[in-house]
């Protein structure tokens, strides 16, 4: 897991061996200075020789600059080597995300990706960077504190060695509870990234139905469960501070105590006493810092599964090896195909569908809400794959296809409008990244989006803002139909895209797509019979299955469920 996380450290690799280079000369100063600073007392001070105290000072003067020197350069490598590898290990992850399929993201949610792109990739920023800084200098100063002091003196040195196995001890016990905690506490992150999202998104509604109050104490409550879990979690960490001072505290009384009394008894130097605290002091910070070091491990920990659980997910549609790189026509067909979202045959929300769609044709789909119409149209696409059964595209398997190439001959508005930041032109390229100012305009004038964008004071260089605020729902669905229209495919699928518009709005793009569109195969996902009634043929749907197929006057006669549909339809304009 560790190898497959840190892989990404890529071009920082320099930085990261840069650092615990200079931090070696940086912590070969710092325990160099306690040993001059003895000579200073011993030699200088005690004996009254003014100009040794003079030049053995200067020299600790030089090396403090020194270890200065070599601390801010560690300090820089480590933070450019932490923050390289923050960039690609989000960027690894978004490129992953980008490749997951429908089924995918659903695994995860959009609220957890979320969470795991940004506070779990900076728990683990932070871990490297220590990692690369704090890893490496307190081994290294613990080892070459503990042999100065031993150096120093042998028998005086065993009051803190008998201290490092009750820190040790210690801090393996809080760290081995304290995991589980933090990664439920992430979970809550992720609650309350999705309590956000979801209010964002729906910010409108939330104030059209006055909910400001409800959302904000559901905010409250997520951001209290988040606070509960987080104190759960880290009310064990803090209990390592205070075991690690009580045993420091504890350790420089103990040799102080048998120090003084080698001072008097005249076995050991004031000097050299001032000198061993400093050392002692410094094997203690080092397994402080050693502590704290696990502890930002543990939190991360959590962090670098989850992220591991992405960077391991296999992509549930993939190109096969020996693509077929071009689509021959429009025509559809559906062989037996069964599709579940749980991949379970009990649970099928299309069954045995048997259908066959030539090239050019215009079909209409009806059917109640959860008749599964737009499950049917996501299976051509390949946005999902089936449970049971094949899927052909121009006579050909969608699952022998270039993923990217079905999908750039399948054009496909869905249900749920999407337009993103950035101008209405911005917006439109995403059908063809190197369209004409006509060819978008005539894509335009053939959703009748044209005229509404010219009367905005920018026409196509309106800034959309994002999700597209600035715009009604009917023009977004017009705007998504002529960002469609411009990849030029060869089946669109408008799943319910026309609902928002008017009846004459409609009218006039079926009229489009009649003469521009010939030779597209159409599917059109609607509720009302007048977008479909025109269709070559209209399949009614009910519960994941095709109960009847015709032309609008043939399901007038021979399908019930059509005609009640239209019937109650013509009353209500009647009316």
């Amino acid at each position: 897991m560790l190898v497959k996380i840190l892989s990404h450290v890529g071009k920082y690799w320099k930085q990261s061996v840069l650092a615990p280079l200079t931090i070696m000369g940086e912590v070969a100063m710092e325990v160099l200075i306690p040993y001059v600073m003895a000579a200073i007392i011993n030699n200088g001070i005690n004996n009254g020789d003014i100009g040794y105290v003079a030049r053995m000072g200067g020299l600790m003067v030089c090396m403090a600059l020194v270890s200065l020197f070599f601390g801010a350069i560690a300090g820089r490598f480590s933070a450019v080597a932490a923050v390289g590898f923050a960039k690609n290990l989000r960027g690894a992850l978004f490129k992953k995300v980008q490749s997951f399929s429908f089924a995918n993201v659903d695994k995860f949610s959009t609220a957890s990706l979320t969470t795991r792109l940004t506070t779990d990739v900076t728990n683990i920023q932070n871990a490297y960077m220590m990692l690369v800084r704090t890893a490496f200098r307190a081994p290294i100063m613990l080892t070459f504190a503990l042999v100065m002091a031993l150096n120093m003196n042998m028998k005086l040195s065993m009051v803190f060695l008998c201290a490092i196995p009750v820190i040790i001890i210690g801090a393996a016990l809080i760290l081995s509870k304290a995991h589980p905690r933090f990664r439920a506490m992430l979970t809550r992150y992720d609650d309350m990234n999705a309590s956000v999202q979801e209010n964002l998104i729906g910010i409108r509604t939330v104030k059209a139905f006055v909910r400001e109050d409800y959302e904000k104490k559901k905010f409250t409550d997520n951001t209290e469960a988040v606070r509960a879990a987080q104190v759960r979690a880290e009310k064990l960490i803090i209990l390592s501070m205070p075991l690690m001072q009580i045993v420091m505290y504890a350790s420089i009384v103990a040799i102080l105590w048998f120090g003084s009394h080698m001072i008097v008894g005249e076995t050991m130097e004031i000097g050299d006493l001032t000198s061993f605290i400093t050392y002692v002091s410094q094997i203690l910070m080092s397994l402080l810092m050693l502590s704290f070091l696990f502890m930002m491990f543990v939190i991360s920990r959590a962090s670098i599964q989850r992220i591991y659980e992405v960077l391991v997910e296999e992509p549930d549609i993939v190109s096969p090896d020996k693509a077929v790189s071009e689509v021959a026509d429009g025509s559809v067909s559906f062989r037996s195909v069964s599709f579940s979202y749980f991949k379970d045959m009990n649970n099928l929300a299309l069954d045995h569908i048997d259908l066959d769609i030539k090239s050019g044709e215009t079909i209409g789909i009806i059917g109640g809400t959860g008749s599964s119409k737009t499950s049917l149209v996501q299976l051509i696409p390949r946005l999902y794959d089936t449970t049971e059964g094949d899927v052909l595209v121009g006579g050909v398997n969608v699952r022998d296809y270039d993923v990217k190439t079905l999908r750039d001959n399948v054009a496909m508005v869905l249900q749920k409008n999407v337009l993103f930041s950035g101008t209405i032109r911005d917006n439109l390229r995403w059908g063809d990244a190197n369209a004409t100012d006509e060819e978008i305009e005539d894509a335009c004038k053939s959703a009748c989006a044209h005229d509404f964008i010219m009367n905005f004071p920018d026409g196509y260089d309106t800034d959309l803002g994002q999700g597209g605020v600035n715009v009604s729902g009917g023009q977004k669905q017009r705007l998504c139909i002529a960002r469609a229209l411009l990849k030029k495919p060869k089946i669109i699928i408008l799943d319910d895209s026309t609902s928002a518009v008017d009846t004459a709005t409609d009218s006039s793009i079926r009229k489009a797509f009649r003469e521009k569109l010939a030779d597209t195969t159409t599917f059109i996902i609607a509720q009302r019979i007048s977008s479909v009634q025109d269709a070559d043929r209209i399949i009614v749907m009910d519960d994941g299955r095709i109960t009847d197929i015709g032309t609008h006057d043939e399901l007038l006669v021979s399908s019930r469920v059509y005609r009640e549909v239209y019937e109650s339809q013509q009353k209500g304009a009647d009316e």
